[in-house]
């Protein structure tokens, strides 16, 4: 398959700039299995859910990894936390390249070395520093620089593992009430942790889908969790996954896409491992059988995992009436439940 193939043109307007003001007012495109789609708001996703169904979300939390600071010539810096490989030792992104010490405020300094590492001097705890002075990592499609209330927004409501450098999008449209509502309904809500990297939104270099490598991405499944999958969809029941974060942190389990990490070993609770899992057409779910996503960039891994999930000729039709119907696209944007 040709990445080229996975195209759509979109209108800069339709962008998301902000979150609407109350999360679970955005729209909602249902797309059935026939082709068949609704227009609703996300308020009415109870509607599409049955009691004893399961939904899985990604309790991942984004903190502030862009930090900005001044070179000793005189110019500033932006850059990204892509992953920590020892304590204070990151590894990082930034536009233009740069060895030296980048001042970031008086409690705060970086000596960035070749090779995209820099190391934190600090007083005090570097998680702390990084939350007082740091920025959420808003896509660079989003033409604005983030905010205060980013740190907030750019969130979701059951945000608890702290790792990611991007947010699970698909959940920023929940509310505790929705959630609560779900719950009363005898939904079965769970949870499962994968902390967003670079892989998740790393753009596809190749002429073809299969030569792409994804970058792996830490884990957490508890061990209770895959029976309870087993006896819902033994059951008659559907697994709901929030979001292709969720879908891949499952499928890469289910699939046996996954390794061990070295420096965690598995409790008797959970499992913590690595996945790489790339999902595209072609592809045979294990686990997730409705998906809740957000509306994806061209050509971008996340948009080849819903095309798997429904067939491309399908998705594209929804993207082409969701343009049409002018939905709003991306990380602050609309949603869609594909059943």
């Amino acid at each position: 398959m040709r990445v080229a193939d996975f195209d759509f043109c979109l209108p800069q307007g339709l962008i998301a700039k902000r979150p609407l003001k109350k999360r679970d007012s955005s729209r909602l495109l249902v797309l059935h299995r026939d082709g068949q789609i609704e227009h609703k708001k996300f308020f009415n996703l109870p509607e599409y859910i049955n009691p004893g169904d399961m939904l899985l979300l990604n309790n991942t939390k984004v903190f502030p990894a862009r930090l900005k600071g001044l070179k000793k010539t005189g110019g500033s810096l932006d850059i990204l936390l892509i992953k920590e490989n020892e304590e204070n030792v990151w590894e990082i992104i930034s536009k233009g390249k740069y060895t030296g010490v980048l001042e970031i405020s008086e409690e705060l300094k970086a000596e960035i070395y070749v090779g995209r590492v820099a190391k934190f001097i600090c007083s005090g705890s570097l998680r702390d520093i990084i939350w007082k002075y740091g920025n959420m990592p808003l896509p660079p499609y989003i033409k604005r620089s983030p905010d205060e209330k980013d740190k907030k927004s750019y969130q979701t409501v059951y945000a608890k593992e702290e790792g990611s450098i991007a947010a699970p999008t698909a959940g920023l449209h929940f509310t505790e009430e929705l959630l609560k509502t779900l719950n009363s309904m005898g939904v079965l809500i769970r949870e499962v942790t994968l902390s967003v990297g670079i892989g998740t939104f790393m753009p596809i270099r190749t002429t073809h889908v299969e030569e792409h490598v994804m970058k792996e991405e830490s884990f957490k499944i508890e061990r209770s969790l895959i029976s309870e999958i087993s006896e819902v969809k033994n059951s008659g029941k559907s697994i709901f996954s929030v979001g292709t974060t969720t879908t891949r942190a499952i499928e890469g389990y289910m699939s046996g896409n996954w390794s061990l990490g070295i420096e965690k070993e598995p409790d008797n609770g959970s499992i913590h491992g690595f996945t790489n899992l790339f999902i595209y057409p072609g592809y045979k779910f294990k686990a997730v059988d409705s998906l809740i996503t957000n509306f994806h960039l061209p050509k971008s891994t996340p948009l080849m995992l819903v095309a798997a999930f429904c067939g491309w000729k399908k998705l594209k039709k929804s993207y082409e009436e969701a343009i049409s119907s002018k939905y709003r696209f991306f990380s602050y944007g609309d949603a869609m439940l594909i059943l």
